[in-house]
């Protein structure tokens, strides 16, 4: 398998496989989190944009990894980064993550961010492994407790 990250357009034929990797891996998280993960709302037409407006970028045909990565003030933000299961333990994650401070140094951003929901402590520890450290805990609207955590890595 080609480990090269590869950039997915609005207009790509892969853009309903990445929709379905998206959705593949983040059924574990039902019933789990609350609230809901937004993948919930997200549509064929709303991805397309996403991918306009952003950056997809994935690994495999069809995509077995994927990762949106979005421009933010001074950081890069990760946004829906999965492995397909049958994938996980393969080092794909890491590949994205390389990619996107690759990505981040391209675009003169010095740090990279992304959350992940309080209750799902295996990813806490893999983004540990990653070199992210926690910056901050935020609430969804309508709770008055944490539902997310914000982590952050250097890019040097």
């Amino acid at each position: 398998m080609e480990l090269t990250p590869r950039r997915i357009s609005g207009g790509s034929p892969h853009l309903g496989d990445v929709l379905h990797l998206m959705r593949d891996c983040f059924t574990y998280m039902e019933g789990r989190i609350d609230p809901p993960s937004s993948l919930g709302q997200t549509t064929l037409p709303s991805l397309q944009a996403t991918a306009d407006r952003d950056e997809i970028w994935v690994i495999g045909a069809p995509p077995v990894a994927c990762v949106v990565l979005s421009v933010k003030p001074a950081v890069l933000y990760l946004g829906k980064l999965c492995v397909a299961p049958s994938h996980q333990r393969l080092g794909l994650a890491h590949h994205l993550i390389t990619h996107a401070e690759s990505r981040a140094r391209a675009l003169h951003l010095g740090q990279l961010e992304l959350q992940t929901r309080v209750e799902l402590l295996d990813n806490h520890a893999t983004f540990r492994a990653l070199g992210f450290h926690e910056y901050a805990r935020t609430a969804h609207a309508g709770f008055d407790r944490p539902t997310s955590i914000t982590l952050r890595k250097t890019v040097a």
